[in-house]
Order: structure tokens, then C-alpha cells, then sequence
């Protein structure tokens, strides 16, 4: 007995389709299906005995005959624009029981994208290669968005079935196969989760209902999280969540730009996800988190929920990696004029934003609010030198490996990775890809494909790059570059790199110190062209300039625990330093 269940509370009536009814593509005349009973809420419910597991269905609404897909689908093997299919979330032999499971303090992640992470572009093709995460040594796997989407090929922000897992990459069994291939090697997942728009293609939940408000968001029209009969399209979200958690063993949830959400309500969808995600964890027997993208620098989404705050475990900090940035690659232009400031740096580090309720001139006002650091600690921002944004939304998704020389790479991962924060690292940082992360979609719609290339155009245009250096995101050549090269760790000074993010991981494991998340416990001292960072009893010493330095330390070298190159020299009270060159010492 399968129960079928959708949520339509305009409609007159509701009809279930089986099999080849759900299969018609074009629908044909006349009103087939199975009449579903309307209950309480605008759900109308339906049980049947024959429609197996991998039993296709679909839904038609009055008198309209066109079959629509499940707005909470687990399973479209035919696309976003084909019938649901029957899926038994019991059915999956996981071999994760007993797993105690991974907290989020103390974590290094790794951003990537299951379509361009291997070349076969799928889940368990990604899973083979999970023994190289596990060596070395991260703890997260973040995945980019995986729910479906029309097209083959998409970064994943498109999606528009939010409970179904993309067909391409493997479907819910791929997923699941691929959690429990990570559980194995002792990494756990957290999964890229977009609730703030519907992709432009085979969004069809507001056929259904009022999934989509008044008010406009950067995509169209915002979700309906305030307005009349809010309560389930909140629901849907939170069910949606709650799902990935439970049905798929997920470990956490990035959820995409929250800035973007329009809600007025007093208790907002945040903190009801945040509230419910508290409440599975116990039942789950594991830690369960959620880490939210923001752009409003506003502490209060990582505030415990007790003190008034929203309750999530952590944040993307984009000023980290804008005061990385500009410090590493002199780059100016944009949002990082803001952070032409030599006291950029030591302000992240020491107090969570560079934006702390002060002015921005990027955007000609005051933006974020302080950080109340004995309340909020570090690991609860998520830094990184690169994303899939910082990446992929340069025009040529150009990353530092060809902007940097080799040296400073290398400072830049010491520097990175002996934050006070939780470091993460996109997918072949570790060894200096150098292949480029580009934009790229599949939009079978020819209008809509070409209205995406000449949007991309015209906004890096803006920003000053030429029109025709702005790759077509449309053209496969775009989403074939942007594949990870693995045949790039076969040269040595890829090898070297990687070894080096071994060592410092290793190192920031074993010394408490360079993990320790109090911004309070933490000092800057900037020099001409160097940094002194100190971390306990620990300093980390780096030379940014083309020229040999002698640090001054006003301690004692104890000993030398890292250094990024050959030549470095301890003196008494003091580092000398070659060009180009990061050390991490004990006094």
C-alpha cells in the first residue's frame, strides 16, 4: 500500500496518475487518473495498493490533463519535467549504523561540486576518490547542490525539486551510496541547500499552491514565507531539510543566502529550522548543523537561540577571505576596495567582520553589526581563500593558483589554515589546480539558455571585463574545463602543495592552539610587507614581501614547527624569514 499525499488548497480536485497516464507526454484528452480525497489544510491524500516502489505517478489539478511531478518527489529518473517515480527510502542497505557522527567546531571542509570533481561527474565517482580527502585529512565533504534541476549540467542553484536528488549524478540511491562511502572513510557530509528560489526551468510547486509571494528577491519572486498560507510552503522547506538529515544520513546544511529570504514573521524560517534540526539530532544520536551564507554580517544568525539569536551553528565570512584576498593578490576592484586597509586582517581575526556596523564603501553605507566575542567564537565562521563563488564568479573562474606565485600559495594556505575559524578548502585547492571553476548551465530551453549567456555578459561587463573573455556558460567546452585535473598531482610541485595541506592540517590537530576559536586570544601585528599572528604559544610568521625579512618576535624561538620553504633562520627573539615564505614557531 503506497500513500500518496499532495498539497493543493486552490484546486477542485485532484487526480492521481499511474504509469503510462503519468508517462503522457503530450497529455492526452479526456480526465484519467484516480479522483484523491480533499482533507483538512488543502491536502488531498490517495492510497493505493499496486503502485509498487519505481511506480511512476504524477498529479493532474481540475480539469487540466497535463501530469505534474511530485512537489515532493524523492526520485525524477525522467528529469524535472517527468513523472515522479515510487521510492522506498527503507530499502537502502547503509552500512553507517552506530556512527557516532562529527561535530562542527574544531572541522576543516571541503567545497565540491559532484559534476566537475571527477570526469565522470556522478556520486559514486566522487566516492572513489573520497580515500584522497581522508589522506588528507579534512573532516567535511560540502557538496554543492544536488537537487534536481532541468538540464544535465549546473553549478545546482537552478534546482527546482527539492527532494530529489539530480538523475545525472546517480539519483537518491547515488547519494546515498555516496554519504555512506564518507561515513566509511570517517568524513561527514554537509549538503548545499538552496530554499530562497525556484530555478527558471520545471519549477512546478506553484502550480500547486502559493510557493511564490509579492515581494522580488535577486532570482524573481521570493518564496512565500510570511504571506497567506505560508504555513506549509514553510513547512515544505523545513520537511525538505528535516529529509536530507534523516533519509540521507547528510551530516549538515549549508542553506544559501538567507540575506535573500523575504520574512517578516516574528519567528522566522531560520530559527523554525534551526529549532527542528535541534530536535531531530537527539533522536538521530548524532550532531546535526546548519551553516548559513549571509551577506548581512549580522551575528545574530549564529547567536544562540537563548540569547535571542537565530540558533545556527555557523556562518560563511566573506571578509575573511576578502581581507585574504587583497592582502595575497593586491587586487582592488569591486567589494575589495573596501579592504585596501592594512588593519583588515588583524580586524577579522581578532573580532569575526571587518564590517562591524561601520562604512562600506562599496556599498556608500554602514553595513554589519559587531561580534560579541565571548559570546560567539571563531569556528563558528566558515572561512576560505576560495569557493565556488569566489571562483566561479570571476569572468574566466580563474583561481589563485595562476594569480599567485608559488610562494605565496603557499603562505596563503598557512595563513588560512592556522585561523581562528573553520577553514575550508574548494575542491583542488590542496594541490594548486589550476584548471579554471566557470560558470556553466544546460538550459534545454534555446531562449532561456541564450537570455543566461547575455546576462552573464552584460554583468562582467560591468565590472570591466571585455564581453568576449566571458565564456558562454552554455557551451559544453564551458563545463568541460572547468573539470578538476587529477592528472596534475602526477607533477611534483602539485605534490609538494598537497603535502604541504597535509602538514598543516596535521599540524592544527595536534596543536590545540592554532584551532583554538577565542578572536579574543588572538593578535595581528603587521609589518612592512610581514604578519605575525599570535596563537598561543604559537606564532605564525610570514614573509609577504620579494625580499629576505628579519621578524622581530620579542621571544624566544623555541623551535620551528612548519615552514613553507627552505632558509628559514632562528635568531634569538626573531625569524629570518626568505622571499615569499610562512613559518609556524613555539617561544
Amino acid at each position: 500500500m503506497t500513500a500518496f499525499a499532495v498539497w493543493a488548497p486552490y484546486a477542485r480536485r485532484v487526480r492521481l496518475l499511474l504509469d503510462a497516464e503519468a508517462r503522457r507526454r503530450p497529455p492526452g484528452p479526456g480526465a484519467p487518473g484516480r479522483m484523491m480525497h480533499r482533507q483538512a489544510g488543502g491536502w488531498w491524500r490517495l492510497s493505493v495498493p499496486q503502485a509498487v516502489p519505481g511506480t511512476d505517478y504524477a498529479f493532474a489539478l481540475d480539469d487540466d490533463a497535463q501530469p505534474l511531478p511530485d512537489p515532493r518527489s524523492a526520485w525524477q529518473p525522467a528529469g524535472v519535467h517527468g513523472p515522479s517515480r515510487v521510492y522506498d527510502h527503507d530499502r537502502f542497505p547503509w552500512t553507517d549504523q552506530g556512527r557516532a557522527g562529527r561535530a562542527l567546531p574544531g572541522s576543516v571542509l571541503y567545497e565540491l561540486h559532484v559534476g566537475t570533481f571527477t570526469p565522470e561527474g556522478t556520486f559514486d565517482a566522487a566516492a572513489a576518490r573520497l580515500g584522497h580527502l581522508a589522506a588528507l585529512g579534512v573532516d567535511v565533504v560540502q557538496l554543492l547542490p544536488v537537487n534536481a534541476f532541468n538540464g544535465v549540467r549546473n553549478w545546482g542553484y537552478d534546482g527546482v525539486a527539492w527532494y530529489a536528488p539530480h538523475e545525472p549524478y546517480g539519483g537518491p540511491d547515488g547519494l546515498k551510496r555516496f554519504v555512506d562511502a564518507a561515513h566509511r572513510h570517517g568524513l561527514a557530509v554537509c549538503l548545499d541547500a538552496v530554499y530562497n528560489h525556484f530555478g527558471p526551468s520545471g519549477a512546478y510547486p506553484p502550480r500547486f499552491g502559493p510557493y511564490l509571494g509579492d515581494a522580488e528577491s535577486p532570482w524573481g519572486r521570493a518564496i512565500n514565507l510570511d504571506g497567506p498560507d505560508s504555513d506549509e510552503v514553510r513547512r515544505y522547506i523545513v520537511d525538505s531539510a528535516l529529509g536530507w538529515l534523516r533519509d540521507y544520513h547528510v551530516d549538515g546544511l549549508r542553506l544559501d543566502a538567507v540575506h535573500a529570504f523575504r520574512d517578516t514573521r516574528a519567528i522566522p524560517l531560520l530559527e523554525e529550522l534551526s529549532t527542528a534540526v535541534a530536535a531531530l539530532a537527539g533522536p538521530a544520536g548524532r550532531p546535526l548543523w546548519l551553516i548559513a551564507e549571509s551577506d548581512l554580517n549580522d551575528p545574530r544568525l549564529i547567536t544562540a537561540r537563548e540569547r535571542g539569536g537565530l540558533g545556527l551553528d555557523a556562518q560563511w565570512n566573506d571578509d575573511a577571505h576578502h581581507a585574504l584576498h587583497t592582502l595575497l593578490t593586491g587586487e582592488r576592484q569591486g567589494y575589495y576596495a573596501d579592504f585596501d586597509d592594512p588593519r583588515a586582517l588583524a580586524k577579522v581575526w581578532t573580532g569575526g567582520f571587518f564590517h562591524a556596523d561601520t562604512w562600506s564603501g562599496f556599498r556608500r553605507r554602514r553595513h554589519g553589526r559587531p561580534v560579541d566575542t565571548d559570546e560567539v567564537t571563531g569556528d563558528r565562521f566558515v572561512a576560505y581563500l576560495q569557493n565556488h563563488d569566489q571562483v566561479g564568479n570571476r569572468a574566466q573562474g580563474d583561481r589563485l593558483a595562476t594569480m599567485l606565485s608559488p610562494g605565496l600559495l603557499r603562505v596563503a594556505a598557512v595563513l588560512l589554515l592556522t585561523s581562528p575559524f573553520t577553514p575550508m578548502l574548494f575542491m583542488g585547492e590542496e594541490w594548486g589546480a589550476v584548471t579554471p571553476w566557470q560558470y556553466f548551465t544546460s538550459h534545454p530551453e534555446a531562449e532561456l539558455g541564450a537570455a543566461v549567456a547575455a546576462g552573464r555578459r552584460r554583468e562582467f561587463t560591468r565590472h570591466g571585463w571585455p564581453p568576449g573573455r566571458v565564456p558562454d556558460p552554455q557551451e559544453e567546452a564551458t563545463f568541460h574545463r572547468s573539470q578538476l585535473d587529477w592528472s596534475e598531482l602526477d607533477k611534483p610541485a602539485h605534490q609538494e602543495l598537497l603535502e604541504l595541506h597535509r602538514e598543516l592540517i596535521a599540524l592544527r590537530r595536534s596543536r590545540p592552539e592554532l584551532a583554538d576559536p577565542r578572536l579574543a586570544e588572538v593578535e595581528v601585528c603587521h609589518g612592512d610587507g610581514h604578519l605575525v599572528i599570535h596563537r598561543g604559544g604559537c606564532r605564525v610568521v610570514a614573509n609577504l614581501a620579494g625580499r629576505p625579512q628579519r621578524v622581530e618576535l620579542a621571544a624566544t624561538v623555541r623551535a620551528v614547527l612548519l615552514s613553507t620553504g627552505p632558509g628559514v633562520t632562528v635568531m634569538r627573539g626573531a625569524v629570518q624569514l626568505p622571499p615569499e615564505t610562512a613559518a609556524v614557531v613555539t617561544v
